[in-house]
């Protein structure tokens, strides 16, 4: 009888749930002036959050030398804008000459790869595996053309973007100066909100989603630094063309767990084709003695250990936030689930694990 009665149960919850689904599609359109204030805040307090987790560490070390909090954020700005003039007058100038470069050369780009896929497809060994030679050379042509015009947008649209929101930008410091300043009452006024009685394991919720972002971006952030600075190196040595901008988009591609690594490999890989064969060879024996350093070596001793995802669960998480929003959602499926499954897995155990058991029973 219990049984009949927990299905039950659980068969209006579910019907509950539903009712609430269908019942806000119906009134959706209450909710677009609230899709559109978190449309706009949504970037400034992403990369304040991210900075948040980055600056945090530093903040502490420097409260801990007899520094007052106000005054260690405003050593931390003047450091950070310092570093801004010297990314400007060092590697703008040249990033900005790559990223023009690679826009107006797209077409000799594609030329380049289709003449060295030609070349290659005359070698005996090539023409033993290819069957339609003129239609594998067009086929891979057009989805190149396709990538690279892709890409050009893309930069295109980054210009346009940032132009378009540096209002919106130049909100971050402020965000990220109180929330630095106010990292000891966040977690405290997060739980006013929470039930007296829940207030413990709410708190140990807070500190364990605390430590898995901070962890995660930090590791992340600090490890594809270094990846990228070994490509870098490495690009300049072989004389790969646009070293610097594939070495920056390697460094932002490989902050994605597991296929990060396969995605940052593949731009400099097909520019290398465009020169040479030989050239693409050397990229991929920069790209592996890179990523073999970073997880034999760098990864064991900064991350300490790996994400609890597995890589399945982040193919998926991936394509699916990006079919839904886009970049955006790409940066953020990681950290999300992270926060969603923490807490799922507390709700689980306070309210739902006695519950689930009485019913195996």
């Amino acid at each position: 009888m219990s049984l009949q009665k927990g299905f039950f149960r659980i068969c209006l919850v579910i019907i509950a749930l539903l009712l609430i689904v269908y019942l806000t599609a119906k009134i959706s359109f209450i909710f677009k002036p609230l899709l559109t204030i978190f449309n706009i805040l949504i970037v400034p307090f992403m990369l304040a959050g991210f900075f948040y987790y980055l600056l945090r560490p530093v903040v502490s070390v420097l409260v801990r030398r007899q520094m007052s909090k106000v005054f260690a954020i405003l050593v931390i700005y003047v450091l950070l804008a310092g570093l801004l003039s010297i990314f400007a007058a060092v590697v703008w100038p040249t990033l900005q000459t790559q990223l023009e470069n690679f826009v107006k050369g797209a077409p000799e780009l594609i030329d380049g790869f289709r003449y060295q896929l030609t070349q290659l497809q005359h070698s005996p060994v090539f023409s033993s595996f290819a069957g339609d030679e003129s239609e594998l050379t067009t086929k891979l042509s057009e989805y190149l053309n396709d990538a690279i015009t892709a890409a050009s947008d893309y930069v295109t649209n980054v210009v346009s973007v940032v132009t378009s929101f540096v209002i919106i930008i130049a909100t971050v410091p402020i965000i990220l100066y109180y929330m630095l300043k106010e990292s000891d009452h966040i977690p405290a006024s997060i739980l006013h909100v929470v039930p007296r009685r829940y207030r413990k394991d709410g708190q140990e919720v807070l500190k364990e989603i605390d430590g898995a972002l901070s962890g995660f971006i930090v590791g992340r952030v600090i490890i594809t630094c270094l990846l990228a600075v070994m490509l870098y190196i490495g690009f300049l040595i072989i004389g790969l063309p646009y070293s610097l901008l594939l070495a920056i988009a390697a460094f932002f591609l490989n902050i994605i767990p597991y296929i990060g690594p396969i995605l940052g490999a593949i731009p400099s890989i097909i520019v290398a084709f465009t020169v040479s064969p030989t050239m693409a060879f050397w990229v991929v024996v920069v790209t592996i003695i890179a990523q073999q350093i970073e997880g034999n070596v760098l990864s064991p001793s900064i991350y300490g250990r790996r994400l609890d995802i597995h890589p399945l669960t982040t193919i998926v998480l991936l394509l699916v936030a990006g079919d839904i929003a886009g970049i955006l959602g790409v940066i953020l499926a990681i950290p999300a689930y992270m926060v969603v499954k923490i807490i799922v897995v507390r709700v689980y155990n306070l309210f739902l694990a006695e519950k689930v058991e009485e019913l195996v029973d």
